[in-house]
């Protein structure tokens, strides 16, 4: 079978791009940047911009033309079609059945997008960004929590990690700690995986040794000022001006760092246009106040002038290391984030000491006199933030803030959910990116109805709410603390629901403070989206009987929170085999009604202005649709993985959405589809209109066109027939297994040979049975 994560050389793409995806252009540096592609790399600004009243009343009028349409076309179809049809055969009323089922299910998710997104507006109108000098005194006075970044990372390009926690490190925050969780095997086979293992180790404690000089001058600087305003109510002119320039130190630093960073991506130049720059523009405008004061002869409160220099303190003060548990024989093994997340997250706190056993390096707690050999750290707040996404200024100060604030105590989990970094190369990865934009949109609207989920990117979280979730189960010999499950591969919608149960909320912050990559071609969005669309229908069984518990408690499951949480967990699986069974089978003309087509006008219109509303074109709302029928194939494929994984009760391997800088290659089948789909479209459009039947061949036609345009778009002729081919040739190769032999002694001779020989007299004392030797040490 074929390897799908293969990467295609990209050095044979540029021959061939006009027939491969409608033409493309090389920009200065060799990139390739295809026509259609995004080209500003400006995001949008940090507050969402306030809806107008029209639009809130139009979003109203969708809802209720949508309830309205679809109540005339129901009633209209069972009285016309079921009660006053003496014709009607058992057929048809199957047909008519399902058919209805269908569009009521697509309504459903319709109106749940125009109420989710009704919610979002309000959000946005009454949302009033915090002012600087109430969050500078809020954390003033002796702060004293903490707050930990955990990046899990598995082979990851060092760069991209880079920028990661770079962005993490200049966070404002009076206690703050980074800690690369790294999950690549500890021992690389080869070259390439060990330059990157080698360089991923060395990130974390180069980052800290470029911090360590601007620290020590700010943290010197501060207890200047601290001793020169000592018993003073205000600073003298002659301490302002030294934090005039001391501020302008900041900004030089800053600037530095963005000029000397190599700019090869929209990536790149988001971190240094925003990360950099935009922290050094934001810390300029205060220099440019203090400066003014200094001018104009005001006076600044000695209180003040101390916390702004508290800011520099914390923008350039940070701890640091990383940590691979691959190494400990004591951490589970499991190869999923989840589960690196939850190693680290485990020790927390833990005073630990190394010890060696059969199975390798463990790590125990300290026993009574023992001197540790690590302290782990615990803090308040967990920062969990995926490798390839990056946070804005503030984002640490202004999330902690507000779950500091009164009425928040049991709020477990605060996030931004993630925006997408403008100025695509690709086409795809543009309509992939706008697709990212609308649901951040939605997500602010679950949290007016109480139904956020837990987006996964970045999230800060108490660390009690996590102790409320924690599970223990053992793992071979090992003793396993599961905080984030990994029954499924979206943990965190299950921890989302798990939170919930022990009465826990989560909020998403409105404004934009964190970004996260896109898929740059169609084999990675395969990887992504299939991985997304597994586990939802697992993961709502366990909603069900959660609703049934708080049925009687003081807070119960409202309608609304159970309508959005519901369509978030299943809405993938009915919305692909609907759209299956549209695409496919040729259902009665009568069946299709302009009412129908007038319920869900509001939906797309609604959707139409949103993408206005993100910075696109309305008229991206049809490379959408094409964008999600190349998608249904590997929708479906989501889904019935859910169903399998459901019905054997067993854990699928975490696929992790590769990077890389080629072309990910796709399995046949997911590039063999959409053409299918193509031809039985242009099929069904031919019978149809020898029929004359109008409805359907329309839909099929449209379908077609579509289709086609998403294929040579977002997948590339070119590209799909190398993927096809490739994969048919594949499948004629088949591995040869090697013989096993029956015989008890003969598996045990050949297990100690590969193993390392005979057991040592360590191994008989630990495990006191020879068999469990080999056992163990093949697991």
């Amino acid at each position: 079978m074929a390897n799908h994560n293969a990467k295609a050389n990209d050095a044979t793409r540029s021959p061939k791009q006009g027939f491969l995806g409608l033409g493309s252009r090389r920009m200065p540096d060799g990139r390739i940047r295809q026509w259609g592609a995004e080209r500003s790399t400006q995001p949008l600004s940090i507050m969402h911009d306030r809806p107008s009243g029209r639009k809130i009343v139009m979003g109203y009028v969708a809802m209720i033309m949508t309830v309205v349409c679809y109540v005339v076309y129901m009633v209209r179809m069972i009285l016309t079609l079921f009660v006053h049809n003496p014709n009607v055969t058992l057929r048809f009323v199957l047909e008519g059945v399902l058919y209805l089922l269908i569009v009521t299910v697509l309504i459903f998710s319709a109106m749940v997008y125009l109420a989710t997104r009704q919610g979002a507006m309000r959000r946005f109108i009454t949302h009033e960004r915090v002012p600087r000098a109430m969050l500078d005194e809020h954390f003033d006075h002796g702060y004293a929590k903490g707050i930990t970044v955990l990046i899990p990372s598995y082979v990851e390009q060092p760069k991209v990690v880079e920028k990661t926690i770079w962005s993490a490190a200049l966070q404002e925050f009076p206690d703050i700690a980074i800690v690369l969780l790294i999950d690549d095997p500890p021992h690389p086979k080869d070259d390439e995986h060990r330059r990157i293992l080698q360089a991923s180790r060395d990130l974390v404690p180069r980052v800290m040794a470029e911090l360590d000089a601007p620290a020590k001058r700010f943290t010197a600087a501060r207890a200047r000022a601290r001793a020169e305003v000592r018993d003073r109510l205000y600073a003298r002119r002659g301490t302002v001006a030294q934090c005039v320039e001391d501020y302008r130190a900041a900004v030089r630093w800053l600037n530095d760092k963005a000029d000397a960073w190599e700019v090869q991506d929209h990536t790149d130049a988001f971190f240094c246009d925003q990360v950099l720059r935009g922290l050094a523009r934001e810390l300029g405008e205060t220099c440019e106040a203090l400066r003014q004061a200094v001018n104009f002869n005001e006076r600044i409160s000695s209180e003040r002038l101390l916390q702004l220099y508290n800011r520099l303190v914390w923008i350039f003060t940070a701890k640091g290391w990383s940590f691979e548990r691959k190494q400990y024989c004591s951490t589970s093994q499991e190869g999923n984030k989840a589960m690196n997340l939850n190693s680290f997250i485990g020790l927390m706190g833990h005073k630990l000491k190394r010890e060696e056993t059969a199975d390798g390096v463990a790590l125990r707690d300290i026993r009574p006199g023992e001197a540790p050999d690590f302290v782990m750290r615990d803090s308040e707040y967990v920062l969990t933030l995926d490798a390839d996404s990056m946070l804005l200024r503030d984002y640490c100060l202004r999330l902690v803030y507000q779950l500091e604030q009164p009425g928040n105590e049991r709020v477990a989990v605060i996030q931004t959910p993630y925006s997408s970094y403008r100025g695509a190369p690709t086409r795809i990865e543009r309509i992939a990116a706008a697709t990212t934009d609308i649901q951040h949109v939605l997500h602010q609207g679950m949290t007016y109805y109480d139904a956020t989920f837990w987006v996964g990117a970045n999230a800060v979280i108490r660390k009690r709410a996590l102790d409320d979730i924690c599970v223990v189960s053992t793992e071979d010999t090992r003793t396993i603390k599961t905080y984030i499950q990994d029954r499924t591969v979206i943990e965190d919608t299950e921890s989302s629901v798990d939170l919930g149960y022990y009465g826990w909320h989560l909020v998403n912050y409105p404004e934009r403070l964190s970004y996260s990559a896109t898929p740059p071609d169609f084999g990675s969005l395969v990887v992504q989206r299939r991985r997304w669309a597994n586990g939802g229908l697992l993961i709502i069984g366990k909603f069900f009987r959660i609703v049934r518990a708080r049925r009687a408690s003081a807070d119960p499951v409202k309608l609304g929170e159970w309508c959005l949480r519901v369509n978030y967990m299943a809405s993938i699986a009915w919305s692909s085999f609907g759209l299956m069974f549209l695409l496919a089978y040729p259902f009665d003309q009568r069946l299709l009604s302009p009412w129908v087509v007038l319920a869900s006008l509001p939906y797309f219109a609604s959707y139409a202005s949103d993408l206005k509303y993100n910075g696109y074109k309305r008229s991206d709302i049809f490379r959408i649709y094409g964008f999600n029928i190349v998608l249904l194939t590997v929708n479906l494929a989501g889904t019935l993985k859910s169903i399998q994984q459901g019905m054997t009760n067993t854990k699928i391997p975490f696929v992790r959405t590769p990077k890389v800088s080629n072309r990910t290659a796709s399995p046949p089948l997911y590039v063999a589809m959409p053409w299918a789909i193509v031809i039985f479209s242009c099929f069904v459009f031919y019978s149809d209109y020898l029929t004359q039947n109008w409805g359907n061949a329309i839909f099929a036609g449209f379908n077609a066109i579509v289709t086609t345009w998403a294929i040579v778009s977002y997948i590339g002729v070119w590209h799909s027939i190398q993927d096809m081919v490739v994969g048919l040739v594949r499948w004629f190769f088949v591995p040869v297994k090697p013989k096993v032999a029956p015989a008890q002694r003969v598996r045990n001779d050949a297990m100690r040979e590969a193993l390392g020989g005979n057991p040592s007299w360590k191994d008989a004392l630990y495990f006191g049975d020879r068999q469990m030797v080999y056992e163990t040490r093949r697991r």
